[in-house]
């Protein structure tokens, strides 16, 4: 049941489920053109901390309650799972890998968040159904990896591939721990707490690294100053705000179909605007993934049920 039965006028939801679907897809592409100038940590702590701030401040204006110190340091730990170790990788990786590929492989979070229910949290069974879907997701990211399948298109990166694995399964990770964490009852105050202490701690890591060092904001392109702006702009800001707002009113799991498409969207943009390949192993790869993040998230869970003090 939706928690709240006044739908909104079909033009909205039409333009946010359009917002979530292809704005998403498309920051890969300005993922992959931004790192070519910008460090990318650098680039991760610059887009996350700037729409964490005015997040905050927003959500901040309309009243919402603060997060109390407990909050805090949970969400400091997701920050570090989902923008440092998820984020901090895949743009990292998206120096090495295409960005519609980039994109593919991160569509594997469903399943490692299916592992993740199986192992942590036992809200999960290992179903015939359920292992069929991992199996061929698994198969998926052998195929995009693979030098000894005779496919057309060169295979990812290994160090961009485990890179990206690394994100997913942190993803999954965080995923699992929201569940159990003590967070802001309000879901954009704990995005907002999130991306702020996210964005401080990639800046920090940044600096550690030496990213600052000879690099001069004078020295960038239009398309690295678009491709930021967009990323913080629409990626972030209006991408989170529709996707909350979409979950006020439809269920998670109608809402969650952009984990569909959003991959096939960041490969026809990364091939018609960026000029990336689109060979037989992109294609076979993306089909896998697919196949198993939607078995995945269909996969009805188990009814657990009522113990003696539930009765």
């Amino acid at each position: 049941m939706n928690a709240n039965t006044d739908r909104p006028a079909t033009w909205k939801t039409l333009a946010a489920f359009a917002v979530i679907y292809f704005v998403w897809g498309s920051t890969f592409l300005a993922i992959r053109v931004g790192v070519r100038e910008i460090p990318p940590l650098l680039f991760a702590a610059l887009r996350f901390s700037t729409a964490g701030v005015l997040l905050y401040a927003w959500v901040s204006g309309r009243g919402e309650p603060q997060p109390t110190r407990r909050e805090w340091m949970s969400a400091s730990l997701l920050g570090l799972l989902i923008f440092v170790m998820d984020y901090g990788l895949l743009f990292w990786a998206e120096k090495r890998v295409p960005s519609g590929l980039a994109a593919v492989m991160l569509a594997t979070i469903p399943v490692f968040m299916a592992l993740s229910e199986i192992i942590m949290l036992r809200t999960q069974r290992l179903t015939l159904r359920l292992s069929a879907a991992l199996l061929v997701g698994i198969a998926g990211v052998a195929v995009l990896v693979s030098r000894s399948l005779n496919l057309s298109g060169d295979p990812i990166d290994s160090l961009g591939a485990v890179a990206l694995t690394s994100a997913a399964i942190s993803w999954s990770v965080a995923s699992a721990l929201m569940q159990k964490l003590p967070l802001p009852s309000s879901k954009m105050m704990s995005a907002a707490a999130q991306m702020l202490t996210g964005g401080a701690m990639l800046t920090i890591a940044a600096l550690c690294l030496g990213e600052l060092r000879d690099f001069h904001f004078s020295a960038l392109s239009r398309e690295a100053w678009f491709s930021l702006i967009y990323l913080i702009v629409a990626g972030s800001i209006i991408g989170f705000t529709a996707y909350v707002w979409l979950l006020h009113y439809y269920s998670p799991t109608k809402v969650g179909t952009y984990a569909y498409v959003n991959p096939v969207v960041a490969v026809l943009v990364g091939y018609f605007l960026g000029g990336e390949s689109l060979a037989m192993r992109t294609i076979l790869g993306t089909v896998c993934v697919l196949i198993s993040v939607i078995v995945i998230t269909t996969t009805r869970k188990p009814v657990a049920k009522p113990s003696k003090a539930d009765a």
